[in-house]
Parts: structure tokens; C-alpha cells; sequence
């Protein structure tokens, strides 16, 4: 009975181990989850100043030049 105790703690180290992986697993992600919403942050706010920028661009432009962009 004591080799079926033995198999019990050792499941029970194993279970705690796996906890603790899993427990730093999901730290990690959360934290890359963070600095991605705040890239994502930054990029639309890019974008959206680069979509401006190039509608007062395509408003300046000549004819001509927009033709250039077109072609």
C-alpha cells in the first residue's frame, strides 16, 4: 500500500508542477496580449493619420499627378 501512496504523491508533485507551467503559461500570454492591444493601439491611430494625410494629398494633387497614381 505504501508503493500505491508513493504513486498518489507523485501524481499529486506532477498535478502541482503542471499548475505552476500553466499558471506561468497564461502570465506570459496575458502579458503579450497587452503590449499586441497597445500595438494595435498605435497602428490604427497611424493609419488613420496615413489615410488622412492621403486624402489632403489626392485634394492637392493635379490631374495629372493622379493619373500617375492610377496608372
Amino acid at each position: 500500500s505504501s508503493s500505491g501512496a508513493s504513486v498518489v504523491a507523485i501524481d499529486n508533485k506532477i498535478e502541482q508542477a503542471m499548475d505552476l507551467v500553466k499558471s506561468h503559461l497564461m502570465y506570459a500570454v496575458r502579458e503579450e496580449v497587452e503590449v499586441l492591444k497597445e500595438q494595435i493601439k498605435e497602428l490604427i491611430e497611424k493609419n488613420s493619420q496615413l489615410e488622412q494625410e492621403n486624402t489632403l494629398l489626392k485634394t492637392l494633387a493635379s490631374p495629372e499627378q493622379l493619373a500617375q497614381f492610377q496608372a
